[in-house]
């Protein structure tokens, strides 16, 4: 009776701990599969920055090419809705028209000469159409055109530089003021509403280097910087997903040797 009364007591015990491990590898093996999730999207970030590091390189070789070929024509009007970054933005053209000086607008600008503005200035053709160019950059202190009267050129011009794509409603830390005609972004469309320029093309053009009587705007100040950190995002994605895998297979090997351990396998029974 004493035998047959302790077996009953080891009975609900035994269950108890067979219970508690099924449950703890339960819990272990979902641990696993999130961990099979994770490494899968690390690993899938990682191809993704390779894929962005491909067009990235293609993107400065393309803009590279445009920026020092010789210059061609701007789109013309009929051709305006075909325009777009990816074929035509720093495109090298040439133009001819006649600016409309009296319709100018400044845009905060932050360049190697220091705080100033971009002029914008439409340049009107034939058919009543414009471009806006953007002519260059003066100080903070050239604001006013009084100020650069000889460079607010008359009659027809040519003028070459790159085409650029509209920056709408503003720039990353400051929105367009339209009311107020506080400008942050090349914003085509809402200038050229402001000013009632009329039918107006969708990019603009940054005029090259070219002087200008006396000396404002300065132009061939664009930018032409293209980060490429893809290489060091990818390598990091892939990395952890490295760690995560071993993590993995530290856990998988725990759970093998948990199972051939023999303390556990005699206690199960």
């Amino acid at each position: 009776m004493t035998v047959t009364k302790g077996r009953r007591q080891r009975h609900p015990q035994a269950h108890a701990e067979k219970s508690e491990r099924q449950h703890y590898r339960v819990k272990r093996a979902i641990f696993a599969v999130c961990l099979v999730l994770l490494a899968a999207a690390l690993a899938a970030l990682g191809t993704w920055q390779v894929e962005r590091l491909a067009w990235k390189r293609d993107l400065i070789v393309r803009v590279d090419q445009r920026v020092h070929a010789a210059p061609v024509p701007a789109p013309a009007r009929p051709d305006w809705n075909k325009v777009s970054a990816a074929d035509d933005e720093y495109r090298r053209v040439t133009v001819s028209g006649t600016l409309a000086n009296d319709k100018e607008t400044l845009v905060n600008a932050s360049t190697a000469l220091g705080p100033g503005y971009w002029v914008m200035t439409p340049l009107r053709f034939a058919d009543a159409s414009s471009i806006l160019v953007n002519r260059g950059f003066v100080p903070t202190d050239r604001r006013d055109p009084a100020s650069r009267r000889e460079g607010e050129v008359s009659g027809p011009v040519e003028i070459t530089g790159l085409v650029r794509m509209t920056e709408p409603k503003g720039s990353l830390l400051q929105s367009n003021d339209v009311a107020a005609d506080r400008w942050y972004s090349r914003d085509v469309a809402a200038i050229a509403e402001k000013r009632g320029v009329g039918a107006v093309a969708p990019y603009f053009i940054d005029a090259d280097a070219a002087a200008n009587p006396g000396g404002l705007p300065v132009g061939g100040l664009t930018v032409i910087d293209f980060p490429n950190n893809h290489l060091v995002y990818a390598i990091t994605w892939y990395g952890l997903a490295a760690m995560v895998l071993a993590l993995l297979v530290f856990i998988l090997r725990g759970e093998k040797g948990d199972r051939g351990q023999p303390g556990r396998s005699s206690r199960s029974g």
